[in-house]
């Protein structure tokens, strides 16, 4: 086969229908739908590069778009190897072209597809006559549940493609940058989404243009991304977005779904979703989005009477029933956990209800325990079954819906009021007169916790907030010492603080 594409002859064009693996400038599209818009295939592109050339093969449902380098041409199937694309309902595909080049000169409709790029390229220059800037500002009031990078993106992408975002805490408020590459994208979005709840009746958008006009995105992790540079290092080292941003919210009791963000910098469960495509359905977390005009942006609870959690990625040297009893016990009743017999590093995790189920998924997933980062998905199953008499299971499978741990029995329990995402700072209380702070501090380091800070409580030395090196350490420490024996009837009770010292 030639390595120049020639639109002369569409009809006796063959596709390119194995992707090759070798890189070019020219991307093979296929699988699109009959009414697709030369504006539609192209904003695949726009994300990663200058798109210099099209060509519609609409009667073989497919299209070449050629990119300005290699490079971008890379980072586009790259990221469309993870992510599918999805137009007007419909999973595209994309791969490297065999050809090198595009030549369209004499092509039948080309003049649609070069139309299209110019008023596509010139939307870049012409912004400012729609909007004073492609950057919004975007400000969640009245935060009752946590808001994810990806929950904000799904909910923007509606209006265009997003190309960066980052998120961060000012003044208390949880605020997020998010950039368009276009105006007019940034202009509707703000249009229909500024004052708009994400869940009834709370966590309410406040949108205004940026004074900048582009962001500078040096990791993609829960705090910023970058959706053109998917070779940008996720930054390790820096606080994750729920210890930071996250420090000063209480959640709900009420039940309602936060997208549970991954961890990783291009989840499999998102998509990027270029200007005028449908919003795919994403299991477990964002329904299609009924805008303008909704009073909420689509999130749905977890269903209810669906109270069981599918918790994977565990260290199966390290964890234990009780372990996740303890833990998943900080934002719920836990009723029964099960570790599969076969596959080790897989639990199910039954909560007393939906709304716990919520708030533990929510808050928890994506957390590291034991050196790796939980996997929380809702499970299939209505409830965790006990083996049958008889039937021996290694101890995996642990019933505690009798456990005098429960730290939301009582209705309407203090305890509802202090559910926050996991720190590392953790809060003491149930401690006895006669335990002073060298002895604390003793007790957390003997687990291999990295001591940093201790305060009592002015009013009252019963409570206190001892700090720790990391939020993996403080959910290690909260797992080994929650209810831990400090003598004379005081057992010790351990939760996540919202305040550090």
């Amino acid at each position: 086969m030639s390595t120049t594409a020639n639109g002369n002859d569409s009809k006796k064009f063959k596709g390119d229908i194995r992707g090759p693996s070798v890189p070019s400038r020219v991307i093979h599209i296929r699988k699109l739908p009959s009414d697709i818009t030369e504006a539609e295939v192209i904003s695949l592109g726009v994300p990663f590069g200058d798109v210099t050339n099209l060509l519609m093969l609409k009667a073989k449902n497919q299209a070449f778009l050629e990119m300005n380098s290699e490079e971008a041409a890379q980072n586009l199937v790259g990221y469309y190897s993870t992510m599918v694309p999805i137009i007007r309902h419909h999973p595209v595909y994309v791969q490297f072209s065999n050809h090198k080049e595009l030549k369209t000169d004499n092509s039948p409709n080309q003049e649609r597809a070069q139309a299209a790029l110019r008023a596509l390229s010139s939307s870049h220059v012409d912004t400012a006559a729609v909007a004073p800037s492609t950057v919004l500002r975007v400000v969640v009031e009245n935060l009752i549940y946590p808001v994810t990078l990806d929950a904000l993106c799904q909910i923007f992408s509606k209006f265009g493609t997003v190309l960066r975002i980052i998120i961060f805490t000012k003044n208390n408020q949880f605020q997020a940058l998010l950039q368009y590459p276009d105006g007019a994208s940034a202009q509707a979005a703000k249009l229909s989404l500024d004052g708009q709840n994400i869940y009834n009746g709370c966590c309410t958008l406040r949108i205004s243009f940026s004074k900048l006009t582009s962001l500078n995105v040096k990791y993609n992790n829960e705090k910023s991304r970058d959706f053109t540079r998917p070779d940008l290092p996720t930054g390790d080292g820096q606080p994750t977005m729920e210890h930071t941003a996250m420090a000063a919210f209480t959640p709900g009791i009420i039940s309602a779904a936060p997208y549970a963000g991954a961890t990783h910098a291009f989840p499999p469960a998102f998509t990027l979703q270029p200007a005028g495509l449908a919003v795919p359905a994403l299991p477990g977390a964002l329904a299609s989005l009924s805008l303008p005009g909704a009073t909420r942006l689509g999130f749905h609870p977890i269903p209810a009477g669906h109270s069981v959690l599918l918790v994977s990625n565990l260290n199966p040297e390290r964890v234990t029933p009780h372990c996740l009893f303890i833990l998943f016990g900080v934002y719920g009743d836990v009723m029964r956990v099960k570790i599969l017999f076969n596959k080790k590093e897989n639990a199910l995790v039954q909560m007393s209800d939906s709304t716990q189920a919520q708030l533990a998924m929510s808050h928890l997933n994506g957390q590291r325990l034991h050196g790796k980062p939980l996997r929380i998905t809702l499970s299939k199953h209505m409830s965790v079954q006990l083996p049958r008499e008889g039937h021996e299971d290694q101890g995996l499978t642990k019933d505690y819906s009798n456990s005098p741990l429960h730290r939301f029995k009582k209705p309407g329990s203090k305890n509802y009021s202090n559910i926050f995402p996991p720190s590392a700072t953790l809060h003491l209380s149930n401690i006895p007169p006669s335990v002073v702070e060298d002895d604390l501090k003793m007790l957390f380091a003997s687990s291999g916790a990295v001591v940093k800070a201790f305060k009592f409580f002015q009013k009252d030395h019963k409570m206190a907030l001892i700090q720790v090196g990391s939020v993996e350490e403080a959910i290690e420490s909260l797992i080994e010492f929650h209810n831990h024996d400090l003598g004379e009837n005081h057992h010790l009770r351990v939760s996540f603080s919202k305040s550090s010292i």
